[in-house]
């Protein structure tokens, strides 16, 4: 077993910058950060206009709210790996590449972007409706709803779907490296399982565990310093 362990700290790969785990750590970092930036830049004003709309009066309103509602729980129930492979020529017109971690993002946000805006959805459920009605009965037009009540009071469920939904790409971008993205991926795939190197597969594991926990942790604490309902109890 000690020799075992010794050969595969003895491994180059795991040790070398170019082409080692360490800068495959750095390209799944960077694929899951600028697409998590886009995921809350789009999915949370999505979020957002799918809970106001539901209990529109107006028929066309709530048919549009039909329409969109469809068409992310489409994209949410879509398979990652068929649809980064479906995205193939979008990401190619748009990166001028089919592969690597540009092209990738393409595909992890137009999956991350539902999935989270369904999660801040539901975060906005939850808020009372009597703390809503007060502030519209004082006044408060729409967008001051939004900004003084929706989202202060929805931010410790949100940043624990942001968590979530982080989490979920991180998966993603695993998946991702079977087609050449880039990442950790990627390493596991062509140079632990195509090339027969076990060692290699663990050690994209373990580092894959850490970042969710480290993910997780930071969420987790984010989330209890912005709720102020912990704070009162």
């Amino acid at each position: 077993m000690i020799e075992t362990l010794q050969e595969w700290l003895q491994n180059p790969l795991l040790t070398r910058w170019d082409g080692g785990p360490w800068q495959a750590t750095v390209v799944t970092l960077y694929m899951t950060v600028v697409t998590m930036a886009l995921t809350v830049l789009l999915g949370l004003p999505l979020g957002i206009a799918l809970f106001e709309t539901d209990d529109s009066p107006s028929p066309v309103v709530r048919r549009i709210n039909q329409v969109t509602g469809f068409v992310v729980n489409v994209l949410r129930s879509f398979p990652f790996f068929i649809l980064i492979i479906a995205l193939i020529p979008i990401t190619s017109a748009i990166t001028g590449r089919s592969t690597g971690p540009n092209a990738a993002m393409i595909a992890l946000t137009i999956a991350a972007v539902p999935f989270a805006a369904r999660l801040f959805e539901l975060n906005l459920r939850e808020i009372p409706a009597g703390k809503i009605e007060a502030v519209r009965m004082m006044g408060a037009d729409r967008w001051q709803v939004i900004r003084q009540v929706l989202v202060p009071e929805a931010l410790p469920g949100i940043i624990g779907s942001i968590t979530t939904t982080t989490i979920a790409v991180i998966g993603y971008t695993a998946m991702a490296g079977s087609v050449n993205a880039g990442g950790l991926g990627q390493l596991a795939y062509n140079r632990g399982y195509t090339g027969y190197q076990t060692e290699i597969i663990i050690v994209t594991v373990l580092l894959l565990v850490a970042i969710v926990i480290l993910v997780q942790q930071i969420g987790d604490r984010l989330s209890r310093a912005v709720d102020h309902r912990a704070r009162t109890v």
